[in-house]
């Protein structure tokens, strides 16, 4: 049997964020997710979507003809059937991402996978919903992401980042809330503190103003 997913939209564009920013990308939006943070700019997702088999998702994923693809939400792995999509897309020959909130286990997804993990900020109001042992369970290809709605949030993260030990090859984001912190402060907060982090601006909210399918 093919297994279905609740998909909110599939689209080609520009990777916005995380280290392949700038290459052309497609996402699958699946529909869906168990987090309310008060930043969200994928509310739409949460409800509604179609049904999709999974070999017509990656059937529709190729026809673009990129390399890369990324799996996101709403909170995809709030489905079952992403990990035999993300199983699927590796299987294609797909650079494979896979954008999550961190609330749900990550250790049975494809060890090829590239796992972009939210930790919710005490800004995010979701601070509660950080599941920590999933940091021990980070590889050297995937990323770990903050988004910082203040300097208490950027304080707070710091003392993650002193507290957890993170494998060597995985990126760590920081990036600004656009309504509530400047990314300019954020930006010489890390430079004066000499942060081993990587600064993103969300280059899609840039060229689009976050214009759904773009």
């Amino acid at each position: 049997m093919n297994p279905r997913l609740r998909i909110t939209e599939i689209f080609h564009s520009l990777q916005g964020e995380a280290v392949t920013v700038g290459c052309p990308t497609v996402f699958v939006r699946l529909t869906g997710c168990p987090l309310r943070c008060q930043y969200c700019d994928s509310a739409y997702a949460f409800q509604g979507g179609e049904w999709r088999d999974v070999d017509s998702i990656v059937d529709e994923v190729l026809a673009y003809g990129a390399q890369y693809v990324t799996v996101t939400g709403g909170e995809p792995l709030a489905q079952k059937n992403c990990l035999p999509l993300l199983v699927k897309l590796c299987d294609a020959g797909l650079s494979v991402s896979l954008e999550t909130s961190g609330a749900l286990p990550i250790g049975d997804v494809d060890c090829r996978v590239s796992r972009v993990v939210d930790i919710k900020t005490p800004g995010s109001n979701e601070v509660d919903k950080n599941l920590w042992g999933n940091i021990d369970r980070l590889a050297d290809n995937d990323q770990v992401k903050f988004v910082l709605c203040s300097e208490d949030d950027y304080d707070w993260a710091k003392s993650i980042i002193q507290k957890y030990s993170f494998p060597t090859g995985c990126e760590i984001l920081f990036s600004a809330s656009a309504t509530q912190l400047s990314a300019t402060k954020l930006a010489d907060w890390i430079v004066r503190d000499r942060l081993k982090v990587r600064f993103q601006l969300q280059l899609h909210k840039l060229l689009w103003d976050d214009e759904p399918g773009r």
